[in-house]
């Protein structure tokens, strides 16, 4: 459990009313975690005060060796080594083909016969669907008959971090449960539990805007609070190679955070991502604005850029430019 989610988890637990609950707020803050102790709470056969799970039933010791038959998840194929759903099995098998995104209507399928079968432990069923924006428009639908008339003691819970990208029907289907970012100082004090020295915790949580478990991901792939403060100055001075070892859609999406605070700054306000130090001082728009179109355009391909290192140079070179015709206007 991150101790930001205990107050959300047990004001969950006491206002559910729904068979479906939908678990919505930004991404980083530990939306599937929230949903893994719903999920074992609800089929927890001794829970605690306030509707615990109590961890130590045969309930639970099923649910912590990922073998409880009474619960489903799905989540697209991308995202399972990453939250530990991946077993040896899996590991040891060759895949041709790139793990996809989305979550398939086969995945939504097999669901569906779970749904049907009786509880194998007399409890209820439980189904999580993390994040629920990955649901492709088949598998949707799917769902959306058995969100409508769930069998027996079914229950649901749903992630997502864009609800409108959710089919209305879903979402009118779901008891909305809102979450927000940790506080600043409870944030940092996990990322430092979690082998963060403290610089890098303070530069990395601002970087990923205030999200405690991007910001471990992007440490523990690489990323230090260093290389992130030289950005803005390898974009002032021309300098692509500092993104060489960055992932390209990692890169873009840093290019996107430091055009978003130039724009900040250029109108008067407070950058979110970057200290304001760092940045130049510009007061003229337009061109960043123009960058920051080129930014999107390339976001959409980022995952099968035909040349990364050809797409971050153009890129980096264009954000040169936008900085000089932004200074040069500001002179005049």
């Amino acid at each position: 459990m991150l101790p930001w989610l205990e107050p959300t988890l047990l004001n969950t637990l006491a206002t559910s009313r729904s068979h479906a609950l939908l678990l919505q707020g930004p991404a980083g803050v530990g939306q599937f975690e929230l949903a893994v102790n719903l999920a074992q709470s609800w089929l927890c056969e001794s829970p605690q005060g306030g509707g615990r799970a109590c961890d130590h039933c045969a309930s639970c010791l099923l649910f912590k060796a990922r073998t409880h038959p009474d619960l489903q998840i799905l989540v697209p194929e991308a995202l399972r080594e990453g939250l530990g759903l991946v077993d040896e099995a899996e590991t040891a098998k060759e895949s041709k083909t790139k793990p996809s995104r989305e979550i398939k209507i086969d995945a939504v399928r097999a669901m569906l016969s779970f749904a049907q079968a009786s509880s194998a432990r007399g409890q209820a069923k439980v189904v999580i669907v993390h994040p629920a924006e990955a649901l492709n428009t088949v598998a949707a639908n799917a769902l959306l008959k058995t969100l409508e008339e769930p069998a027996g003691r079914l229950r649901f819970v749903l992630t997502c971090s864009a609800p409108e990208s959710l089919l209305p029907t879903i979402r009118s289907r779901c008891q909305p449960v809102s979450m927000a970012l940790p506080e600043t100082a409870q944030a940092l004090a996990w990322l430092r539990a979690q082998g963060l020295p403290e610089a890098d915790a303070q530069t990395l949580l601002a970087a990923a805007g205030g999200r405690p478990q991007e910001a471990r991901d992007w440490f523990e792939s690489g990323l230090k609070g260093s290389l992130w403060n030289a950005v803005p100055q390898a974009i002032e001075r021309g300098q692509s190679l500092l993104f060489n070892d960055w992932p390209v859609p990692r890169a873009i999406d840093a290019l996107l955070r430091l055009c978003h605070d130039l724009l900040c700054q250029a109108h008067g306000a407070a950058p979110r991502f970057f200290g304001a130090a760092l940045l130049p001082k510009l007061q003229s728009a337009p061109p960043l604005l123009e960058w920051e179109q080129r930014l999107r355009q390339a976001a959409r391909h980022a995952e099968h850029p035909l040349n990364a290192g050809l797409l971050m140079a153009s890129l980096v070179a264009q954000g040169q430019q936008a900085l000089r015709a932004a200074s040069r206007r500001e002179l005049h």
